[in-house]
């Protein structure tokens, strides 16, 4: 009888101690319930950010298409306006945004800058001065090239760009002392719905036209010829900006189709395991609660 007691005793303690036989299944199953709530909150803000762009997408086109008759404009123009280089340094406006969640449009832009700069059978001046339209190329230029950012710009083009916009970003440049022998615009160019490839295009400065055989032929005073390589000059930005708007929205909606994809994928797996945890749990209570009655 005493022995009993004192096993009575000393096993009292265990039991009031000891945790539920399923208490770690049901901790990860509380963490998988909640990994499944946020999973499934990412996945309808993807789907919400992936509709706004296909909407904008069709309106980004149809400013892509007005917009590329100023930069037809401007190859037409100059296409009989070649002339001999007269300078190694070279003005790199480097065109892209300041919003992110669109794959690699803005990386695309920033490496071929970068493989300017490194070919090495180039004898572009390493010291080229660069402006960029963006803060996200604008914080990966500054990372490489930071002594050659001489000017940047953000807020443009935050909806659809417009010329006003283009006209600006040439002015400020024009009249901030930057020192260059030829321009080249580098943005994104529109090939389709799903893709988009880097692109690098020339603009002619007031001394490339003077000197370009085609016009040289024909008299004009110095203000003609410099206000309309100026207005070339935003020309191709306008074109440029408009064709590195509609990339942009193509590629976040790509990105956040990419993204919703993934996260019903996950939501998936991680349905799977809830559901395989809750089973085990389950099993487990039913074999402890068989061998407790068993055991009387």
């Amino acid at each position: 009888m005493l022995a009993r007691q004192a096993l009575c005793r000393v096993a009292k303690p265990s039991v009031a101690g000891s945790a539920p036989a399923g208490a770690r299944n049901m901790a990860t199953l509380r963490e998988i319930e909640m990994r499944l709530k946020s999973v499934r909150n990412i996945e309808k803000i993807t789907k919400s950010m992936k509709l706004i762009a296909s909407t904008k997408l069709a309106k980004a086109q149809r400013a892509l298409n007005s917009g590329k008759e100023y930069g037809l404009a401007n190859s037409e123009i100059f296409q009989h306006a070649s002339s001999e280089p007269t300078g190694k340094r070279k003005l790199f406006v480097v065109v892209s945004s300041d919003k992110g969640m669109c794959g690699g449009i803005h990386s695309s832009v920033s490496k071929a800058t970068r493989r300017e700069f490194a070919d090495k059978d180039s004898d572009l001046d390493k010291d080229s001065p660069i402006a960029v339209i963006g803060d996200k190329s604008k914080s990966q230029l500054s990372r490489v090239l930071p002594g050659n950012l001489v000017i940047s710009f953000n807020q443009i083009g935050r909806d659809i760009p417009t010329f006003a916009d283009a006209a600006g970003v040439a002015d400020l440049i024009l009249k901030s002392g930057v020192e260059y022998d030829s321009i080249a615009i580098v943005y994104n160019k529109f090939v389709s719905a799903i893709s988009y490839e880097s692109a690098i295009v020339e603009v002619q400065t007031a001394n490339s036209l003077k000197e370009s055989p085609g016009f040289s032929a024909y008299e004009m005073e110095d203000d003609v010829t410099t206000d309309l390589a100026e207005f070339a000059f935003a020309n191709a930005i306008y074109a440029a900006l408009v064709e590195g708007h509609a990339c942009e929205i193509s590629a976040r909606r790509n990105a956040m189709d990419n993204a919703s994809k993934n996260a019903g994928d996950m939501i998936g797996n991680l349905q799977l395991k809830y559901n395989r945890g809750r089973q085990a749990a389950i099993t487990n209570e039913l074999v402890d609660i068989i061998t407790g009655a068993s055991a009387l």
